[in-house]
């Protein structure tokens, strides 16, 4: 019985560990536009981003948005990073989770690293020139 109850107390301990931390919801009507960009298949292995008319509504446009910061550098203190719905370790790439979107930003002022989120005030950028850059832009960003 002292064994069923170790194992037990085991297994249960490691499904603790594997318990992903709970993030602020940062979603947001900006969010779910940006969220709306899709690829489409044009020929054999040749794809093509989509961005719906109420995603291009905003390009080029003063956009406020809440998210977390994902450095691209080494530092605690960026005037460039990539900005996410989800915090770095919701990142498949840094942690667990799905590809979340996310934008380049490029600030007026270096920002401090954070965990927690942020509101940022820029300029959306929508990259369509089908280069290998990223996809969305904040353009001379500050902190709110």
């Amino acid at each position: 019985m002292k064994k069923y109850i170790t194992v037990l107390l085991i297994l249960i301990s490691f499904t603790a560990v594997a318990q992903v931390n709970v993030h602020t919801d940062m979603r947001t009507p900006t969010w779910n536009l940006i969220g709306l960009k899709y690829d489409k298949q044009v020929k054999p292995l040749v794809w093509e981003t989509v961005f719906p008319p109420a995603l291009k509504a905003i390009d080029n446009k003063i956009i406020e948005i809440p998210g977390y910061i994902i450095p691209t550098k080494v530092g605690n203190s960026f005037s460039e990073f990539m900005f996410s719905i989800v915090p770095i370790a919701s990142c498949p790439y840094c942690g667990t989770g799905d590809i979340p979107s996310m934008i380049e930003v490029k600030t007026l002022k270096p920002i401090t690293w954070t965990d927690e989120p942020i509101t940022l005030k820029g300029k959306f950028i929508i990259n369509d020139s089908g280069d290998s850059r990223s996809t969305f832009f904040l353009l001379d960003a500050i902190k709110r």
